[in-house]
């Protein structure tokens, strides 16, 4: 990778692109659940956009196969959206600002409280 690229964040442009290209071909209802993933999921996008690039490639590749497949977006996901996003980003590790945030809160509370003891 190049490292003006990953600086100007164009590596990341380039991915995204190739993937609104795939999702340009799906069907309409396997479209617009990908447009309501792609809603859901940036909550938990870090400050780049970088660590969901491989889980909305993942979650590409399932409407692709389920539209090829035939199946209905709902056999595929479901119907709750919001769960299957949230599930799928914590099985990835993905973390949202709160849960980077708290993970940070705790850990200067840690020391405070560490300090004191002493």
């Amino acid at each position: 990778m190049n490292l003006w690229n990953t600086l100007t964040g164009k590596d990341i442009t380039r991915e995204y692109e190739a993937l609104e290209a795939r999702a340009a071909a799906l069907p309409g209802e396997h479209h617009t659940a990908w447009q309501q993933i792609k809603a859901e999921l940036s909550i938990y996008s870090d400050f780049t956009g970088r660590n969901l690039i491989p889980i909305l490639d993942s979650v590409l590749e399932l409407l692709e196969q389920t539209a090829a497949d035939g199946q209905d977006v709902h056999e595929a996901l479901g119907d709750d959206i919001p769960g299957f996003c949230a599930a799928i980003t914590g099985a990835e590790g993905a973390r949202n600002f709160r849960d980077k945030w708290r993970a940070q809160l705790n850990k200067n509370v840690a020391k405070k409280l560490n300090r004191l003891g002493e």
